[in-house]
C-alpha cells in the first residue's frame, strides 16, 4: 500500500516552489481586465489572487507560475556535483556490474547498503568498461568518473556495515532440466545460491576529487528472522545543501513511512503515509480542517501545495487479485519445428497483455485512490490527480521466418529460422501509467506539463526502500 501511494504522492516530490509568491495577503480582484493591460500584467494579476478567487481556467495560469518558479529552484540540483556522482555510479554499475557475490552476480548501486559481510575495492576500468577488483577484509569501496564523461577515477564510494543474524539467499545459477542419453532420462540440475546476511547499519562516505561530497547511514531492526524490517531509515546528506531522508515502521497491519527532502535546511517536500500516521493531526489547521478523517497519506511541498489521499486498501488489494487471475501471460512457441506455431501471434498477445495490465492498474488505482491537490495556503482544491494508461517504451524485433523443406527429417515441412534474409520487423510496445491533473472543470492535463519529470534516481530509492514495508 505504502508504495503505491508514495508512487502517486511522490510525482510532486520531484518539484519545488518559489517562496516569492505572497498568498497571505488579501487581495482584491482589480477592475475587469481593459485593452490596454498586457498578457504579463494579466498573468502577474492572477498569480497574486488566492486559488479560492480564481475561475478554473485562471486557477491553472496561478498553477503554471507557481510552477515555472518552482523549476528555477529545481535547477540548482543539476549542479550538485554529488547527485551527479552517484548517478554516474548507477550508470557504471548496469553498464558493467560488479560482482560483489564473490565474483558471482552482479549488483545495483542501491544494493551495496543492504549487505553486510561483503568486502573488496573496484576500479573503473575506461578503456575496457570493467570492473577491476582487488580484495579487502575490511571494506567495499567504488573508484570511478565522478562525471559520466569523465576518465579520471576521482571519485570513491566507500561503504560499511555491521551484520545482523538474518541470512538470505541470492540466487547464483539457475537449476535446469537436460536430457542424459546414457541414462536415457532427464536430469535436473539444482539452483545454486550465495548467501549474506542483512546489514543492521551499513555507513557510507562519497569523495570526489579528495573532498567528502556525501554521506549516508542506513539503520534496520528486524524481529523472528523476518527479511523484512519492522524498523528501517535512510539518510543521505550532500554537502552541496540537500538531505533525504526516511523512515519506516511495520506493524502486523499497518504500515508508516515518512520521509523528507531538504535543501540548505529549508523542506522541499515532505510526505508521511500509511494508515497509522496522524493525518488528522497535520490537517488540524484552517483552512486545511475540512480534510480530516479523509485521508491516510499526506505530501506537503515546501508552502504552496499538499496532496491529500485516501486509499482503500482492502478494495485494491481485491481488485489487484481480480485483475491478475483475469490476465493470462502468453506462452512462447518453443516449437521451432512446428509449421502452426505462432510467433507473430504470441507477440500480438504480448502487446495485448501488457496493455491490459497497465489499463487494469490504472482502472484499480483511480477506483481505491483517491489523490487531490490542495493550495496549501487557502485550503483550495486546484485538482484532482488521476492515472491514465499510454504507450510508452516500443522497440521492434525480427519475427522468424518459415523454411520449407521436404524429406523425413522435416516431418512438418519445414522449420522456423531465426536467421533468414527478409523478416518481418515487429514493433513490441510497452506502456505506463502517468499522472493527469484532473481541474474542476473537468479537463485534464497532464502533470508533467506543469511539474519536473526530475530526480528519477531519488523518486527510485523512495519506492525501493517504502516497497520494503508492504506485506
Amino acid at each position: 500500500m505504502i508504495k503505491k501511494l508514495f508512487l502517486a504522492s511522490v510525482i510532486l516530490s520531484q518539484l519545488t516552489i518559489s517562496c516569492s509568491s505572497n498568498d497571505d495577503e488579501t487581495i482584491t480582484d482589480p477592475d475587469p481586465i481593459t485593452k490596454e493591460e498586457t498578457l504579463q500584467e494579466q498573468i502577474a494579476r492572477i498569480s497574486k489572487l488566492p486559488y479560492s478567487s480564481l475561475a478554473p481556467a485562471d486557477q491553472k495560469v496561478k498553477l503554471e507560475v507557481e510552477a515555472n518558479e518552482m523549476l528555477v529552484q529545481m535547477e540548482k540540483t543539476k549542479t550538485s556535483g554529488a547527485i551527479e556522482a552517484i548517478q554516474n555510479l548507477g550508470n557504471l554499475l548496469s553498464l558493467s556490474p560488479a560482482d560483489i557475490f564473490g565474483g558471482k552476480n552482479g549488483n545495483e548501486v542501491e544494493d551495496i547498503l543492504k549487505v553486510a559481510d561483503v568486502y573488496g575495492i573496484y576500479t573503473w576500468n575506461n578503456t575496457d568498461k570493467i570492473w577491476t577488483k582487488a580484495s579487502s577484509s575490511t571494506e567495499l569501496k567504488f573508484v570511478f568518473p565522478a562525471k559520466a564523461n569523465g576518465t579520471e577515477n576521482n571519485a570513491i564510494f566507500s561503504a560499511k556495515s555491521v551484520s545482523s543474524d538474518i541470512k538470505v539467499a541470492f540466487t547464483d545459477t539457475y537449476g535446469s532440466w537436460s536430457y542424459d542419453p546414457i541414462k536415457e532420462e532427464m536430469i535436473q540440475t539444482p539452483t545454486i545460491n550465495d548467501y549474506f546476511f542483512l546489514p543492521t547499519s551499513a555507513d557510507a562516505i562519497l569523495t570526489i576529487g579528495g573532498n567528502q561530497a556525501a554521506t549516508f547511514v542506513t539503520n534496520a531492526k528486524y524481529t523472528n528472522g523476518i527479511v523484512a524490517p519492522d524498523q528501517a531509515s535512510y539518510k543521505m546528506v550532500l554537502n552541496d545543501g540537500y538531505t533525504l531522508e526516511v523512515t519506516g515502521n511495520k506493524k502486523a497491519t499497518d504500515n508508516t513511512g515518512k520521509g523528507s527532502f531538504t535543501y540548505n535546511g529549508k523542506n522541499l517536500v515532505e510526505f508521511t503515509a500509511g494508515s497509522t500516521a496522524d493525518i488528522d493531526g497535520l490537517l488540524k489547521e484552517e483552512p486545511l480542517a475540512q480534510y480530516r478523517g479523509k485521508a491516510n497519506g499526506l505530501a506537503k511541498i515546501m508552502d504552496n501545495f499538499i496532496i491529500v489521499a485516501n486509499t482503500d486498501n482492502e478494495g485494491e488489494a481485491k481488485d489487484d487479485e481480480a485483475l491478475e487471475k483475469s490476465l493470462v501471460y502468453p506462452d512462447y512457441p518453443n516449437d521451432s519445428y512446428k509449421r502452426n506455431s505462432d510467433y507473430k501471434g504470441y507477440r500480438i498477445a504480448m502487446n495485448t497483455y501488457r496493455q491490459k495490465l497497465s489499463e487494469g492498474n490504472v482502472n484499480n488505482s483511480n477506483k481505491n485512490t483517491k489523490l487531490i491537490l490542495v493550495s496549501k495556503k487557502d485550503g483550495t482544491k486546484i485538482a484532482d490527480i488521476i492515472q491514465r494508461s499510454e504507450k510508452g517504451y516500443s522497440y521492434t524485433s525480427e519475427l522468424p521466418v518459415w523454411v520449407a523443406r521436404t524429406g523425413n527429417s522435416y516431418p512438418e515441412g519445414g522449420y522456423w529460422s531465426f536467421w533468414e534474409n527478409n523478416p518481418e520487423i515487429f514493433t513490441n510496445q510497452e506502456y505506463e501509467e502517468v499522472s493527469y491533473l484532473k481541474f474542476n472543470d473537468n479537463t485534464q492535463v497532464a502533470m508533467s506539463v506543469y511539474f519536473s519529470e526530475g530526480f528519477e534516481n531519488i523518486k527510485a530509492d523512495f519506492d525501493k526502500f517504502l516497497g520494503s514495508f508492504k506485506r
